[in-house]
């Protein structure tokens, strides 16, 4: 059974900066990408940003992509998500995504708790 805990959530004033980690349970390695998502009041869940195996990221958001940064460390079984000059937009409930590919079209997802951040102006 995969777990993925999240920390590192809260509240923080516009231009703060705010640390999410998620740790999983057994080896990240295991995972051929691992991300993060956020989901703003009545919107719908939308992929922020993603790390593979190898490192390679990819920001799904254009308005994050000079702030937030994905990285991880298979050491310590860890991936984080760095979010620097944050603004009340990026408000919304946080969840960290795991992917391990299943046979040859699809993957099984494992997601964290979520966790609320919220930017006040």
């Amino acid at each position: 059974q995969v777990q993925l805990v999240e920390s590192g959530g809260g509240l923080v004033q516009a231009g703060g900066s705010l640390r999410r980690s998620c740790a999983a349970s057994g080896s990240i390695s295991s995972f051929n990408a691992m991300g993060w998502y956020r989901q703003a009041p009545g919107q719908q869940r939308e992929l922020v940003a993603t790390i593979t195996s190898d490192g390679t990221t990819n920001y799904a958001l254009d308005s994050v992509k000079d702030r937030f940064t994905i990285s991880r460390d298979a050491t310590k079984n860890t991936v984080c998500l760095q979010m620097n000059n944050l603004k009340p937009e990026d408000t919304g409930v946080y969840y960290c995504n795991a992917k391990r590919r299943r046979g040859s079209w699809s993957f099984d997802n494992y997601w964290g708790q979520g966790t609320q951040v919220t930017v006040s102006s």
